[in-house]
């Protein structure tokens, strides 16, 4: 009896979660929705849907838009909106959150975070999570902003007050520092798996930084339920890939990326990123055990299942982008659950689920040793055999520009300076090529897999970065503003405070935009990428503010102090793509390409160039690709939908069989963002979010617009 009992208990949750993530019947008519991020927590960014379909989606036009009236310079937009029950819920650029009627663009509510705070700098939001607590706890809507994991009623979106701390949980706590000098927020929504909600984390990218640990609470009440290190303490699996003290100052290890979940098995996915600082790690020698892996948890315990590093010792930023795809594909004759993971370096890994082993083999290459002071490389790092690369892999001079002669000599007497080998070379002070960039390959839009076909579709970056560390005098004399900018600023705003804009603004002539105090509040709360820099002295931050805003360098401490394992011997040069004089990449193209690849096999099905300059094609110089953000969707009706090019500003349709365009029409600003598929009332709609952002030549953007037949 008690197993019968048991066995009924374990089905009705089965069919609670499946549910959860199937069609939803509302008073208004049938919803066949888009539950959560990437579609369902599988996250193949699939649907079923085929209303629209190869025939009819050349019809398509607009349905509704939705303007928020939240662009703001800088800004960005790169949410996943989900639908549940005809309601469409979303984030803004200024992270408002707000659920529109799916069918009509009609705003139903809106919840702004940001009643205690201004809006200073670039914040990011990939979307929402959506829970369904049943009578005692109601229909709920997660969502992060800033240091806060909110719970908010989906219905009325009010934070629900029985929730942790009157509606939020404060994500600087439970990570064993004290949560007054911690930045740490989560740009990607949290994973549901019964009553848990499991959280990732993004976190400063310089020390001193926050560790990266995987958290699940109660969904119900805020508690906290379990704590998987991402950088082993004493007595844990992989503590010997550190230094032994590395888990008291170390940070990073994070799942910025967000997750993916198998319901049946209970195991929870979550991809992580690199230690930080992220390209010298003189104070982690050492493999440094779970950063750059795949991790595969007990959703249940938080207890490691399988792991696997694909990025040993990581002095290239090269996060895992993405949450793995959970796929079902043929191999040797069977169908075997596996999740296929990109890589910015522009590979694929497919691992079975259940145990970790690569279905394709893994080959452990040797690599070169660091020539940077105190650094020691990893010795080898592995790359699949299949399937081949979706990106190219090394820089050579017969690779660069064409598209004019002057392009052509300026790009080469600057490589001929640039150290340039393909992957894993590491770092200098002369400069590296990294390639695909510190963008990718494949970023965090993530791929789209199709269960008819087998066929994994992945946007790609084609650009070259230059890679370059600068040396830091440990012993200076004195400690001024200019130093501490130096140390703690220049790495993202450059050495002279020109930045690299749109993505790290110029901070010359700051002053003329905010003023002093302003400043000062944005050094401390930081936001989007940028860190909180609270743990710095009051004297510290106001000395950098006065060489931000005046160009005045004050002293701020005093000569011998001893340096701290967070006092490194060199520093980041920037965030430099390798352009041309004209600012076009220093490569030949494709820029930007569109990918299809069988997973069965392991064999590319097509590619093609993805994104255009309008300036260009307009010159004559078609199919060059562009750099591209956010990801795609396929469907059963024969397609594949994406926006994500920046300089065109399109939304696409491709067949998805042979990579044909079928359609495609103007955005109001770029879709950086993944659409969502959904039905109501017997429907077929087409939103994405239209906020750009990544382009120097066009404003940002914030409406959301929805596509649909006549």
């Amino acid at each position: 009896m008690m197993k019968r009992a048991a066995a009924l208990a374990l089905s009705l949750t089965l069919l609670f979660l499946v549910s959860a993530f199937k069609s939803h019947k509302g008073t208004d008519g049938e919803h066949r929705g888009w539950p959560a991020y990437g579609g369902g927590p599988e996250n193949i960014h699939y649907s079923s849907l085929k209303q629209i379909n190869r025939k009819n989606v050349s019809r398509l036009q607009v349905a509704w838009s939705f303007d928020t009236g939240d662009a703001y310079p800088g800004s960005e937009m790169e949410c996943n909106p989900i639908v549940v029950d005809g309601a469409l819920y979303a984030t803004t650029p200024k992270l408002r959150v707000i659920a529109l009627d799916a069918a009509t663009g009609k705003l139903k509510w809106s919840f702004d975070p940001n009643q205690e705070h201004r809006v200073l700098s670039k914040m990011r939001n990939r979307g929402v999570t959506y829970w369904d607590g049943g009578p005692n706890a109601g229909k709920r809507i997660f969502f992060s902003s800033r240091q806060y994991m909110y719970a908010l009623d989906a219905q009325t979106g009010r934070p629900i007050e029985s929730f942790a701390d009157h509606g939020r949980i404060d994500l600087r706590c439970d990570l064993g520092r004290d949560p007054g000098l911690m930045f740490i927020s989560d740009t990607s929504p949290p994973m549901i798996y019964k009553n848990l909600l499991i959280v990732g984390s993004i976190a400063s990218e310089t020390l001193p930084s926050s560790p990266g640990n995987v958290r699940a609470y109660d969904a119900r009440t805020g508690k906290l339920r379990w704590n998987f290190h991402t950088i082993p303490q004493p007595g844990e699996f992989g503590y010997n890939t550190w230094p032994k003290d590395a888990w008291k100052y170390i940070g990073g290890v994070n799942n910025w990326s967000g997750m993916s979940l198998d319901v049946k098995r209970g195991i929870v996915f979550a991809p992580t990123g690199s230690a930080a600082f992220d390209f010298y790690g003189a104070n982690r020698l050492g493999d440094n055990l779970f950063a750059n892996s795949l991790i595969a948890l007990n959703a249940e315990t938080g207890q490691r299942i399988w792991h696997f590093q694909t990025v040993k010792h990581d002095i290239w930023d090269r996060d895992l982008p993405t949450p793995p795809a959970l796929v079902t594909i043929k191999h040797d004759g069977k169908r075997v659950d596996a999740a296929a993971q990109l890589t910015k370096s522009g590979w694929v890994y497919v691992f079975d689920r259940e145990t970790g082993k690569p279905l394709f083999p893994v080959e452990y290459r040797k690599y070169p040793p660091s020539d940077m002071d105190g650094e020691v490389a990893a010795d080898t790092q592995p790359l699949p055999v299949k399937p081949p690369p979706f990106a190219r892999q090394i820089l050579t001079a017969d690779l660069l520009t064409q598209r004019t002669p002057q392009a052509h000599e300026s790009v080469l007497r600057a490589f001929q300076k640039l150290r340039s080998a393909g992957q894993f070379v590491p770092p200098s002070l002369n400069g590296t090529i990294i390639f695909p960039g510190l963008d990718g390959g494949g970023e965090w839009g993530g791929p789209a897999f199709d269960p008819e076909t087998g066929y994994l579709y992945v946007n790609s970056n084609e650009m070259a970065w230059v890679l370059k560390l600068d040396p830091v005098d440990l012993n200076a004399k004195a400690a001024s503003g200019k130093e501490s900018y130096l140390s703690n600023c220049a790495s993202c705003h450059r050495a002279d405070r020109t930045g690299t804009p749109p993505e790290f603004p110029s901070l010359v002539n700051i002053g003329s935009k905010l003023n002093e105090s302003e400043v000062e509040e944005m050094i401390r709360q930081g936001g989007g990428r940028m860190p909180s820099f609270s743990r710095l002295p009051s004297q510290e931050i106001t000395a950098i503010m006065r060489y931000i805003v005046y160009g005045q360098d004050t002293a701020v401490k005093s000569a011998g102090n001893k340096p701290s394992p967070v006092d490194l011997k060199y520093r980041f040069d920037g965030y430099n793509k390798f352009l041309d004089p004209d600012g076009y990449p220093a490569v030949q193209p494709p820029w930007g390409t569109l990918n299809a690849i069988n997973l069965n096999t392991g064999d590319f099905v097509w590619k093609i160039p993805f994104g255009k300059y309008p300036e260009l094609a307009q010159k004559g110089l078609q199919n060059t690709g562009s750099e591209n953000y956010g990801g795609g969707v396929v469907t059963a009706g024969g397609l594949f939908f994406i926006g994500a090019t920046v300089y065109d500003k399109k939304m696409h349709a491709f067949d998805k069989a042979t990579g044909q365009l079928l359609w495609q029409t103007l955005l109001p600003a770029a879709g950086n963002a993944t659409p969502a598929v959904y039905e109501v009332n017997g429907k077929e709609y087409i939103a994405i979010a239209c906020g750009g952002g990544k382009s120097k030549k066009d404003a940002p953007g914030g409406t959301y617009v929805a596509f649909a037949l006549p």
